[in-house]
């Protein structure tokens, strides 16, 4: 009997893990749209932008404040970096998390070569 007991919680645990798992999946998104043909090359460009969750202890952080704009954020921060530039090529995005004592904070770096 304890052994059905156990077979019967198994099934609806492993339903729950893979439900969770699932909803921490998301689709490639593309960062940059492509260059026009025949773009000229300005040089390198870098920019940041930081968002936060919040909410004191880690298990609890689900206040976001500015973390769903980041990386657009960063990316209109890296092309006003070269003046002229209307769009990146070669893009890396970084980003790094930090603790603090409400929180954490997450900010997204975008580098590449800016182009017009």
């Amino acid at each position: 009997m304890q052994k059905s007991l156990r077979s019967r919680m198994r099934t609806p645990a492993t339903l729950l893990a893979g439900l969770a798992l699932a909803g921490c999946a998301s689709e490639l998104t593309t960062v940059a749209p492509a260059a026009n043909a025949g773009y000229q090359d300005l040089g390198p460009a870098k920019g940041s932008a930081c968002g936060a969750l919040l909410v004191i202890a880690t298990a609890y952080n689900f206040i976001p404040a500015g973390l769903n704009s980041r990386v657009e954020r960063a990316y209109g921060d890296a092309l006003q970096s070269v003046p002229g530039a209307t769009s990146l090529i070669n893009v890396n995005m970084q980003e790094d998390w930090y603790w603090f004592v409400l929180g954490t904070m997450r900010c997204v770096t975008i580098t590449g070569e800016a182009v017009k």
